[in-house]
């Protein structure tokens, strides 16, 4: 994992670092799941997603808000995600369980996906992500 929670006055600010573009949002994913339900997440049924975009912020962005809807509508905690870009669009397997009030319920509610202050670089070390979750 390499992603941190960075000081914010309101919401939750997230850095992450990954050496592809696949990773970081994958490492976004972490992120989100765990601000929301912790650590402990199992891997014990699959789903899958599509997403398309106009650039690459916005298609973090859809992302995410389509795991915080899946995770809120169908009551699913993701522990595990491989996504594949192309272009615009993603592809996602994501690997989790059921939510369990005794084991997740720990975490911060999070309302939405800020695009305030999104960003996405990308430098010889790989990429960079700073993105803050509405809480």
């Amino acid at each position: 994992m390499s992603f941190e929670e960075m000081p914010h006055t309101a919401d939750i600010k997230i850095r992450a670092h990954a050496p592809t573009l696949e990773t970081l949002f994958s490492e976004a994913c972490e992120a989100l799941m765990q601000v929301m339900y912790g650590k402990e997440r199992r891997a014990v049924i699959s789903a899958e997603i599509d997403v398309d975009s106009s650039d690459t912020e916005s298609l973090l962005a859809d992302f995410l808000s389509e795991l915080l809807f899946r995770s809120e509508v169908d009551g699913m905690v993701f522990s595990e995600v491989v996504v594949r870009i192309t272009g615009t669009h993603l592809h996602a397997v994501m690997q989790g369980e059921p939510f369990d009030r005794s084991r997740h319920a720990g975490g911060t509610e999070v309302k939405g996906i800020s695009y305030s202050g999104m960003s996405v670089t990308q430098d010889t070390n790989g990429y960079m992500l700073e993105i803050l979750f509405d809480v």
